[in-house]
């Protein structure tokens, strides 16, 4: 038997292809895609008291990471991006935490991050920097926990049952006093206004009769700078721009930290001025090479590793501190 096909069959399965492919395109999965974004200068980013816009044809930049959630087209073909990587929701927005919850993280790690490289920069210009220990701050809060949907990442502990404290260390020795199953209360910072939230603890994995409730901490610090400084990123989160701020500061600062080159950098930076590690390496670099520098610094380690794999030319360069980045550069543009 032979089907014959009608122009207005022809025109229906058309129709019904074009509108898959546009599904395919459009249609959100529950992953995230990672992409590339090339580096961006730091210099019109940064405002600093008494700084001015170097002109030696050089510059600092920064890298980050476009992500969104996967269409079925892009999770079918992982490899339709350059660089591209998928990831579940749970590696991207940690289990128990809103999406929203840990975009307000992200852009409170962000606000961090340039504090401390505002510090770190000032410092090595011999300025006066005090930092002021002011609470603990939460990393993490872990999936399955009393903490989680009481306690939020980016919290900042300042008071235990009512004790004041002002470091990890004083949350940790408040919590000694209870035993399993007791209530705790906390009173936390949140987006900058105080409340009070009461938390359940459990036996610790690793040590039942020790009672916590399931969280991360970190140090949260009152910075105060000798000078104002601002750095304006819109809705860019996340810590790892820290090492190439401080050197965008100190170059709008008077210092020749690029000498001449186009240097991106990469790293959260810590108020003592080490480089700790980032994520994203892949896409970080791809990104860098795209914007055409000349040199790309990244923290020391796996971080060096992985960028040298995506390189394809550009040159890596590992640091494991803000000193040290400062003297590779040197010798960098002494050679250049």
């Amino acid at each position: 038997m032979r089907r014959f096909v009608t122009p207005s069959r022809l025109v229906l399965a058309g129709l019904c292809l074009l509108a898959v492919t546009f599904a395919l395109w459009i249609v959100p999965t529950d992953q995230y895609i990672y992409l590339p974004d090339p580096a961006h200068p730091v210099a019109p980013l940064v405002e600093a008291q008494g700084g001015s816009d170097p002109a030696d044809g050089g510059g600092i930049y920064f890298v980050d990471v476009v992500y969104r959630k996967a269409t079925l087209l892009e999770r079918l073909l992982g490899g339709l991006h350059e660089g591209a990587d998928l990831r579940s929701h749970e590696q991207v927005v940690p289990h128990g935490q809103s999406a929203e919850e840990q975009r307000r993280a992200d852009l409170a790690d962000m606000r961090l991050s340039q504090r401390i490289a505002a510090a770190v920069a000032l410092r090595s210009l011999g300025r006066t920097v005090t930092a002021t220990p002011v609470g603990a701050r939460i990393s993490m809060v872990g999936p399955g926990t009393p903490a989680q949907g009481r306690l939020s990442a980016a919290d900042v502990i300042v008071a235990v049952d009512g004790e004041r404290v002002r470091s990890p260390e004083d949350v940790t020795e408040r919590m000694r006093d209870h035993r399993v199953g007791d209530t705790v209360r906390f009173t936390v910072r949140r987006a900058g206004k105080p409340r009070t939230v009461e938390v359940e603890t459990v036996g610790a994995p690793d040590e039942p009769g020790r009672a916590i409730v399931g969280v991360l901490l970190s140090q949260a610090t009152d910075i105060r700078l000798p000078i104002r400084v601002s750095i304006d990123t819109g809705n860019v989160g996340g810590p790892s721009a820290g090492l190439a701020f401080a050197l965008g500061l100190m170059e709008k600062l008077g210092r020749d930290v690029d000498r001449g080159l186009k240097v991106a950098a990469t790293g959260q930076l810590y108020l003592n001025g080490e480089v700790g590690p980032i994520g994203a390496v892949k896409q970080k670099t791809i990104g860098a090479r795209r914007a055409g520098v000349d040199v790309f610094l990244v923290p020391a380690g796996d971080n060096a590793r992985e960028a040298r794999r995506y390189a394809d030319g550009l040159r890596i360069v590992p640091v494991k501190n803000f000193q040290q980045a400062l003297r590779k550069l040197a010798t960098l543009g002494e050679s250049a």
